[in-house]
């Protein structure tokens, strides 16, 4: 239904995993062969203005279809055929323009474009404001006599039999002519956030144990939590952390001011909360997201074990936070070229068959992936897939780590998901929603973990990818819950009228992660600095968007535990499921792959798998 009540949002488009970014290499002294090729987007800057203004005119013939979208079934065919079209454009002119600004994010001609072609996204909303309401008041009864009348519908027809179960939260025509205008306001705090985070904070600078002095950003941040020296790890915690704390306020607004906007646009349209808001256009039960925190609380003694493990490993008297991305096999470090990386990947996918590989191989030859870290090139790693008659594009920043070969797999997993979409389903349920972008992702580094752990011998090496693969569990199931969880209750607190500050913030973030980290059982002691984590979240901007690595990880291991199994008929359910795209709800979707996401079941095959990693590790410790 997005597609057509709401056409001109674009703000979940980009499926990202924020990394930190390495900024030593300039981008001209990259080979071309690992950047980006957007010439099959649009061949210049010269073109994509051309196009935008091509755009400008079109999108107002939009008024041409006022009053006449309930007249026939050829009038309202004729509406959308003309939607379809304009959106095909519009995102192919949305991600050029992104596309090239996170090259660098300093060169302020890219920025402008991104600012360009979402003001006119705005302004559509704008003109094309009556569509909802217009469409709402069409009785159930003329829908599905429409639908009769003209086949041609038929692409369209969950959209349209949607319509009458959304009713209630689509407004007048005045009314959402108002909302659409507050587009030109409600994404400033992300935009101030994103700016401010990546391009404008400044860091402080951290003495070595060895007398190297550094400038502590996040990329050497990175680097030092996961060395194998206990006080640099100690000491760069404190002074990272200490640094936020300087910024804890302004932080504390852009977050509070990014949740009264959620919060209003939940208010205004008749929805009980902001989750609600969130989690009903897709059909997601609010019980979904609720389950889930309580489920991994349930499980928070699962989450205790492996980190007593990681403890025993480490041979720490006392795990502490500092200590957690520490590497816990000394001498032990999987790094791989990214042309190794290729290797690895392309033999990890092969049970999905000589298709699947040999457009990954495509991937790889043609330029759709940007490789390296550069200077001003936007942090982390994402896939974006939007482009319908384009291939989809993946930014990495990859610096040969195995957690970078795993990002690469994950990235993948969008990819290939937007390319069998796009290329499975017509335009109009192309676009598959949120709460299953993350399950093709995390399925493939199933995959790669799989293979890695067939093909590693040697004790110390297994040790290694199992505790990443333990790690996995960690970053996405534990995590991103306690995220979920801390998003959940600043937005109850902003909905009962509590003012949230950078101080609540940070004693409400500390409170959940030391629950997590059994602080008060002494299994993992949180430092006191740590509550100010959220302000380094990006996350936390995109509306209820994390939970999703969750039950999306969920999803993904009974998935792929059906393929690796060779169970009859998975990996063809699976390729079914990632060219799906948005043809049915997405708990429907995931019903008929072979996963009920409703039940508990899902969940407690992934506690039982991260379970029998930790039984694995244990017989090979007990065995040294």
């Amino acid at each position: 239904m997005t597609r057509i009540i709401k056409p001109f949002l674009l703000a979940l488009l980009t499926l990202c995993t924020v990394l930190p970014m390495k900024a030593q290499t300039e981008r001209s002294e990259i080979d071309d062969k690992y950047k980006w090729d957007l010439t099959p987007v649009y061949e210049s800057d010269d073109v994509w203005e051309q196009k935008l203004e091509d755009f400008k005119t079109e999108m107002r013939k939009v008024s041409e279809f006022k009053d006449k979208l309930g007249n026939s079934a050829s009038d309202l065919l004729a509406y959308l055929t003309f939607s379809d079209k304009l959106m095909k454009e519009g995102y192919r002119l949305y991600i050029y323009a992104s596309l090239k600004s996170d090259m660098d994010l300093r060169e302020m001609d890219n920025l402008a474009r991104t600012k360009k072609i979402r003001e006119v996204f705005i302004s559509f909303g704008q003109l094309a404001s009556f569509v909802s309401p217009e469409l709402a008041a069409i009785p159930d009864e003329t829908i599905q006599k429409f639908l009769k009348e003209e086949p041609k519908l038929g692409i369209h027809r969950m959209d349209l039999e949607d319509i009458s179960r959304m009713k209630m939260h689509t407004l007048s025509d005045l009314e959402e002519a108002l909302m659409a205008k507050t587009g030109m306001i409600t994404g400033t705090a992300g935009s101030a956030y994103n700016v401010f985070s990546n391009a404008e904070m400044p860091w402080e600078n951290m003495t070595l144990s060895n007398g190297e002095e550094i400038e502590l950003n996040r990329t050497e941040f990175s680097v030092i939590r996961a060395a194998a020296d206990r006080a640099d790890r100690q000491n760069a915690t404190k002074v990272y952390w200490d640094n936020y704390l300087k910024f804890e306020g302004t932080y504390g607004e852009l977050l509070n001011g990014n949740v009264k906007v959620d919060v209003f646009s939940a208010k205004a349209r008749n929805y009980e909360s902001s989750l609600e808001a969130a989690l009903k256009p897709n059909n997601i039960p609010v019980e979904v997201y609720h389950s889930l925190v309580e489920n991994v609380n349930k499980n928070l003694p699962t989450f205790h074990r492996y980190l007593k493990l990681k403890q025993r490993m480490l041979g720490v008297d006392t795990l502490r936070y500092s200590d957690i991305y520490a590497p816990t096999v000394k001498g032990v470090e999987l790094k791989y070229t990214y042309d190794e990386a290729q290797e690895l990947i392309l033999k990890a996918f092969k049970p999905l068959g000589k298709e699947y590989v040999n457009v990954v191989e495509q991937a790889f030859d043609n330029r759709w992936i940007d490789v390296y870290p550069n200077t001003g090139k936007r942090s982390g790693a994402y896939s974006n897939g939007a482009a319908y008659d384009v291939h989809p594009y993946i930014l990495l920043n990859y610096t040969d780590s195995y957690n970078e070969v795993s990002t690469l797999a994950h990235e993948l997993g969008h990819t290939m998901h937007s390319y069998y979409s796009n290329k499975t389903q017509p335009f109009a349920t192309a676009n598959y929603a949120t709460f299953v972008a993350e399950v093709a992702s995390t399925f493939n580094e199933v995959l790669l973990n799989d293979m890695m752990q067939k093909k590693l011998k040697d004790d110390d090496l297994k040790l290694s990818l199992l505790m990443s693969m333990l790690d996995g569990f960690k970053g996405t199931l534990f995590r991103q819950t306690q995220f979920a969880e801390f998003e959940l209750k600043i937005h109850e607190m902003a909905e009962q009228g509590v003012p949230l500050t950078g101080q609540q913030l940070t004693e409400l973030y500390g409170d959940i992660c030391r629950k997590y980290y059994g602080h008060d059982k002494n299994v993992c002691k949180v430092e006191d600095n740590i509550g100010i984590e959220w302000a380094a979240i990006p996350h936390f901007y995109m509306g209820f968007y994390v939970y999703q690595y969750s039950t999306s990880f969920v999803a993904s291991q009974a998935l792929a535990s059906k393929v690796l199994a060779g169970e009859k008929g998975a990996k063809e359910k699976y390729m079914e499921f990632i060219s799906a795209g948005g043809s049915d709800f997405p708990i429907e979707i995931l019903k008929n792959a072979g996963v009920d996401m409703t039940t508990s079941e899902p969940f407690e095959q992934a506690i039982a798998a991260m379970n029998d990693l930790m039984d694995q590790i244990e017989m090979i410790l007990d065995k040294q």
